[in-house]
């Protein structure tokens, strides 16, 4: 069988459905971020094990998810408003109870729903996550938007979550990527004072060609314009109809106010006004 781990911090709009889609695991551990709403006794009701911590960044709360005793050397980590398929279910049993594979993490492409509708091209798809692991084989880097290293061989899987990125309504959104958007400048400064690895940006590699374009996009001007334009004609986010339009101006902004956070962060390390 597998574990699941679920991270939260006032997810009770969202738990529900996310718990109810990972019912058949009979080991689900909820490491809450003292929520000040009902998570941790949606969590209790649906009989998972909880375990609570002060939040100071992504990485260090995701190292510490980890390390909780589970009951299965597989463990399945969807986020709080993340939908388990039952064909990714009956997938990942498939893979884990396989002696033959060598894997030791699989990554899992999702469907953002927006709107009611996927949006398919707008949000890049596929991206692939990291969702199904064995915990001693894993660990991250970069505090904000992690990118996973993987001790051992690594796979994909075929199926699909479903991601409700807005359920609990767009001030919330909005909200996170406020949030988001400073951490990310700091790591863009960072990434900056080295070169671009040219190398990585066409690699064969998903996740190493997606960061790299990432690193590379922090050094283009008109960046939130650029990205606009990008997910909109380029990736083909005018068939997502208008919920891919809003939601490609609300992705475009975020970018953007990256950029100007970024602009923010260098004028005051050399003691300029805002």
């Amino acid at each position: 069988m597998i574990s699941v781990l679920i991270i939260t911090y006032n997810e009770e709009r969202n738990l529900p459905a996310c718990l109810e889609s990972v019912k058949w695991s009979d080991d689900i551990v909820v490491f809450d971020s003292f929520s000040t709403d009902r998570t941790v006794e949606i969590a209790k009701q649906y009989g998972a094990r909880v375990y609570q911590r002060t939040f100071d960044n992504e990485r260090s709360q995701r190292e510490a998810s980890i390390r909780v005793p589970f009951k299965y050397p597989w463990v399945y980590n969807p986020d709080g408003d993340e939908v388990t398929t039952p064909e990714l279910r009956d997938e990942m049993k498939t893979v884990v109870n396989d002696p033959n594979r060598k894997e030791v993490a699989y990554r899992v492409r999702f469907k953002l729903m927006f709107m009611n509708r996927w949006i398919k091209y707008s949000s890049i798809y596929p991206t692939w996550v990291v969702r199904l692991f064995r915990p001693e084989k894993l660990s991250f880097e970069r505090d904000i938007n992690l990118r996973y290293l993987i001790d051992g061989a690594e796979g994909k899987l075929k199926e699909h979550f479903l991601h409700y990125s807005f359920h609990k309504g767009i001030p919330a959104w909005w909200d996170k990527h406020n949030r988001y958007s400073t951490a990310e400048a700091h790591e863009a400064i960072r990434s900056m004072e080295n070169p671009i690895e040219w190398s990585t940006i066409f690699s064969s590699d998903h996740a190493k060609r997606r960061a790299a374009m990432k690193d590379f996009s922090f050094r283009l001007p008109w960046r939130g314009t650029l990205i606009l334009y990008y997910l909109l004609f380029v990736r083909g986010g005018v068939l997502d109809g208008p919920a891919g339009w809003n939601y490609c101006r609300m992705r475009a902004y975020y970018e953007f106010l990256i950029s100007v956070k970024i602009k923010e962060l260098r004028r005051r390390e050399q003691g300029l006004t805002i």
